[in-house]
């Protein structure tokens, strides 16, 4: 037993030994959080919680989605391999093209016909000239008889249609509500070619990028200047959709992004509950959709039979796992900084079975031409 005296000394000494111990400790170094830059921001969870890795989806995929990504054949048998190792079972190439250009992109992937499906675009050249609507229908029929199954991407920011190619073809100062594309959506109805359309950007895209912009480092490379003379805002461009939609009964449409309204899925579901020919695809808004699991759940079950799966993001089989882990699993706080551009954790959105098989490839079957 100690005595006192050993005690008294211990208690003595005991500051002395802490200083000393403080004087031999290495410091600890950390970057001073004033001087972090929200683009730097690349958090680890910290939560020692389930992680889930999906090496194939749930059940076979029809990718309503993609682009013309491979430039070489020896690139296009990976994709192919990729889609079978992740069970992408079709892919549908939104090519814009017409002319040679969409000729070009059938002849390209003819040799894998039963697991690609191309689209093609609207024939822009010389819109502002007399007869340009009759020479942009026999163009879309020419495209039908060599293969498109469908249009798209159809792509309006603000502006009118610039997606489409040969060339710097636009239709800049029209927009889907135009009267002049009435005819091409109609012939569209005719051959049951659905139209795959990209309108507006999401409301962060619109916002000032400072400190209250909750999107901010995605808003800063994709930010909208609505300065330019008559262009449209957001509201505005769904409008445009949805007096397409409306007016175009026996045409179906694909709001690509679910018409970039993330921030406020009612305007999507306003659409679905009014006009029945109207779908949405998820593309390249996982990142959108993962923070908000709950009220995304509810949404997507709510409205199942009439979402389509998407990409939009190359062909990696990297990229494919991290959308099935965000529908299909109940996985919590994790990030993936390498694939979107948020600051934000993402959260699996654990979709029952029956939904996941409608946005993967039920839907499908309803849209795509037999």
């Amino acid at each position: 037993m100690l005595s006192m005296m050993a005690i008294r000394m211990d208690l003595k000494i005991f500051p002395f030994l802490i200083a000393l111990n403080c004087c031999f400790s290495l410091p600890v170094t950390a970057q001073d959080v004033s001087d972090l830059k929200l683009k730097d921001y690349r958090p680890v969870s910290i939560y020692k919680i389930p992680v889930t890795n999906i090496e194939k989806a749930k059940f076979p995929i029809v990718d309503f989605h993609s682009h013309d990504y491979p430039a070489t054949d020896a690139a296009l048998d990976e994709w192919v391999r990729n889609m079978d190792e992740v069970g992408i079972a079709k892919t549908i190439i939104l090519s814009y093209s017409v002319g040679t250009s969409f000729d070009s992109v059938i002849t390209k992937y003819a040799r894998y016909k039963d697991r690609f499906e191309i689209w093609c675009g609207f024939d822009f050249r010389d819109c502002d000239k007399p007869g340009w609507e009759e020479r942009a229908v026999n163009e879309l029929v020419r495209c039908f008889k060599k293969g498109a199954r469908g249009v798209g991407e159809l792509g309006d920011k603000g502006l009118g249609e610039f997606y489409s190619y040969p060339g710097n073809a636009s239709g800049f100062g029209l927009h889907i509500d135009d009267p002049r594309m009435k005819a091409l959506i109609r012939k569209c109805g005719e051959l049951k070619m659905p139209i795959s359309i990209h309108v507006a950007e999401d409301a962060w895209m619109y916002e000032p990028a400072d400190e209250k912009n909750d999107g901010l480092m995605n808003a800063a490379t994709w930010k909208v200047d609505m300065s330019k003379p008559g262009i449209l805002n957001h509201d505005q461009l769904v409008k445009t959709l949805e007096n397409a939609v409306r007016d175009n009964p026996a045409t179906t449409f694909i709001a690509c992004h679910l018409a970039n309204t993330c921030s406020d899925l009612g305007m999507i579901g306003r659409l679905f509950d009014l006009y029945p020919n109207l779908y949405a695809d998820i593309a390249a808004r996982y990142a959108e959709l993962a923070p908000i699991p709950k009220f995304v759940h509810a949404f997507l079950e709510k409205y199942a039979s009439r979402i389509v799966y998407g990409t939009d993001m190359g062909y990696e089989k990297s990229m494919y796992r991290t959308t099935f882990r965000i529908l299909e699993s109940n996985d919590e706080h994790f990030y993936e900084h390498d694939r979107f551009g948020y600051h934000w954790p993402l959260y699996g959105l654990g979709l029952s079975s029956g939904t996941l098989q409608k946005i993967y490839n039920g839907n499908s079957k309803k849209i795509l031409a037999k």
